[in-house]
């Protein structure tokens, strides 16, 4: 019998036979010295309790040993892959509390292995996504690199393509450098530190960093807000992120237009709107700006990598923020950011 495989069960079972053997000698001792003759009601009613004892005692191992071999099947289930096996546990006791907790970690391995095949999904669509777009500056490269051995005589031929060749250099280092921190911020490994930062200190040196690329292209940028609105921020992270809405904005606005970078604080959030009255964003696109590397069938920029606003969506996120969209075709484009002001306790 299986339930006597286990010592403990066979131990037990030895043990009330020797406790009801004992029982009955002891038992017909005593009436034999009181009555001088042996009862043998007595011990039929011994004989018929025991065995009672026996069977109860069997029928509840029994048992116990059926759930406990359903439970091992279903353990080896899931330990051969099928991920959905679970135990039986909806009746009380301690052992349907273990059941419950094996049931708990299974599901607790279970999200374990859903994400690392996330993970493991992302790391190769990210790597497919840089070897694509690695092509096209790598590609541009070779062929100038070509033709400068070709016209090595021809000076101001060697001196323009190797002005295009540091161009594809520079685009594959941003790639690099904006795949990187897209990709820390999805994996969580940045820690974003905020501080009360001055918006107005903030934009002027946003200003700055895009003052020389809008002279040289004959455009503006103007600021316009109050110099005493503060926000809770990590300032480098969130100036990287309007860096790369600005930069947008340049991209896909022509000679004389204007970029303008409006901020002010709200009852509940402060507001910071990036303006141009560039080419604005196709209707079809607007769903779509955000995607990493999305390129529109409609867009003139060929220079674009793709992360630049997805990197801004991801950043602004970061900070509990929002991002928002709003393009009218040949009348201009507004990005819009909200940032929650902490409630004063």
């Amino acid at each position: 019998m299986k339930i006597f495989a286990n010592k403990d069960i066979k131990n037990f079972f030895l043990a009330i036979s020797v406790i009801w053997t004992v029982f009955l000698l002891l038992a017909e001792g005593l009436v034999w010295l009181l009555f001088q003759k042996f009862s043998l009601c007595l011990l039929l009613l011994s004989l018929l309790a025991a065995g009672a004892m026996w069977v109860v005692c069997f029928n509840y191992f029994s048992r116990q040993n059926r759930v406990m071999e359903q439970a091992v099947a279903q353990i080896n289930a899931y330990l051969v892959g099928d991920v959905n096996a679970r135990i039986e546990c909806d009746n009380e006791g301690e052992l349907y509390r273990l059941f419950h907790s094996v049931n708990s970690l299974a599901v607790v391995l279970n999200a374990h292995a859903d994400n690392e095949l996330r993970e493991k999904e992302f790391l190769k669509n990210t790597i497919s996504d840089i070897s694509h777009q690695l092509k096209t500056p790598l590609a541009a490269l070779n062929i100038y690199n070509g033709l400068l051995q070709d016209e090595a005589e021809a000076s101001s031929t060697v001196k323009e393509f190797a002005t295009l060749s540091e161009q594809e250099l520079d685009r594959i280092e941003t790639l690099v450098q904006n795949l990187l921190k897209i990709t820390k911020l999805d994996a969580g490994s940045i820690v974003i530190e905020k501080t009360k930062e001055n918006v107005a200190d903030m934009m002027r040196d946003i200003e700055l960093h895009f003052a020389y690329r809008a002279r040289q292209e004959q455009k503006k940028i103007i600021l316009s807000g109050s110099d005493n609105v503060l926000l809770l921020c990590d300032r480098d992270w969130l100036i990287e992120a309007i860096d790369n809405i600005v930069k947008n904005a340049l991209d896909h606005t022509e000679k004389g237009d204007t970029v303008r970078i409006e901020w002010k604080a709200l009852s509940s959030t402060v507001q910071i709107a990036v303006k141009d009255n560039g080419c604005g964003i196709h209707p079809e696109d607007l769903h779509h700006i955000f995607k990493r590397f999305y390129r529109s069938r409609f867009s003139k920029d060929k220079q674009g990598i793709g992360l630049g606003l997805p990197l801004a969506k991801a950043i602004v996120e970061a900070h509990n923020g929002t991002i928002e969209v709003d393009s009218e075709l040949g009348i201009g484009t507004t990005f819009t950011m909200n940032f929650l002001i902490p409630t004063k306790l």
